[in-house]
């Protein structure tokens, strides 16, 4: 091989390397960094108990590329940031949403948790709202605001709740609540965190049907249920496996259950043990129910709702 054709191969193969070291570099560079843009707003909603406008405080977190001015041209810029509305327990606010909205921020997913319990002035189990439909509006009315806001895609906002949030998350997958209070706008995906599922189709519990065999179709958008085998709600997973059998073939390619063996309620709250009396608890029989972290299934649940939302918005 004569030198100067060796010395052309050699010069066309670092050029390569660098290239691909530079691309490397901006694309290392267009990733979302750690810190999100994180401010608090206020959304107007509806107390349907007192029939009166409600203004809900929320928490939202819009992810940061490292160098932004390096990213105009980002294959996904054009495309406008997915988000996701956080919707709390009947403890309220606590570690969960944080550790879900980390996780989302870090993949391109900006997020949005609301207090629907600030607002209502609720401070325990003991005077929350009679039932989870109270706070129907909130959710929407959260759609609504990141349906209009600058660098959110409009048509990519999904929603997900842990226990009381989860109730809510899986009844706006419905077409009979989006046509009561989305005002035109629904969810494009839903993942409920243990959401008491036998609370479903009860024919105790008013506007609970779910499904087109109880004349409420789902509105077709993805639903992932996780719940935990100990769970002390729904005494296991049997009943959200049950509330999945009980759709029309064609719903129930909408929706996955995910379980975890050996967690209890909330083993996603990543903050010390208690216990707490609930008249929802044990399929309405109610009692105590314990709620125990586990570290090992939390990650992975955290994992599973990342790739969910992924996968979907």
């Amino acid at each position: 091989m004569k030198l100067k054709t060796f010395g052309l191969i050699v010069s066309c193969s670092l050029f390569t390397i660098f290239a691909n070291l530079s691309h490397a570099r901006e694309d290392d560079d267009c990733r979302y960094g750690p810190k999100p843009a994180i401010s608090f707003i206020e959304i107007q909603s509806l107390d349907l108990l007192t029939k009166q406008p409600l203004t809900v405080k929320g928490k939202l977190n819009v992810p940061v590329r490292h160098q932004k001015e390096k990213c105009s041209l980002h294959k996904h810029a054009k495309r406008g940031l997915p988000a996701v509305v956080i919707l709390h327990g009947s403890a309220g606010i606590d570690s969960r949403g944080d550790f879900y909205a980390r996780a989302l921020n870090a993949e391109g997913i900006a997020t949005l948790e609301i207090d629907m319990w600030e607002a209502r002035g609720v401070t325990s189990v003991a005077n929350r709202p009679p039932l989870p439909l109270y706070t129907y509006p909130d959710a929407f009315a959260a759609l609504a605001f990141l349906k209009n806001y600058p660098g959110i895609n409009p048509d990519r906002i999904g929603v997900m709740g842990f226990s009381w949030g989860g109730v809510v998350t899986l009844a706006s997958a419905t077409q009979g609540v989006v046509a009561q209070f989305g005002q035109g706008l629904k969810f494009k995906a839903h993942l409920a965190n243990y959401p008491v599922c036998y609370a479903f189709n009860n024919p105790h519990i008013p506007k609970s049907a779910f499904g087109g065999n109880a004349s409420n179709p789902l509105t077709g958008a993805p639903i992932l249920i996780q719940i935990g085998e100990e769970d002390g709600y729904d005494d296991g997973s049997a009943p959200c496996l049950a509330l999945k059998s009980a759709l029309p073939a064609g719903e129930q390619l909408f929706v996955d259950v995910n379980i975890y063996e050996g967690a209890y309620h909330a083993w996603d709250r990543l903050q010390v043990p208690f216990s707490d009396e609930d008249p929802f608890a044990h399929r309405g029989a109610g009692g105590e129910v314990q709620i125990e972290p586990s570290v090992d299934q939390a990650y992975k649940s955290q994992e599973k709702a990342v790739r969910f939302f992924l996968d979907n918005l």
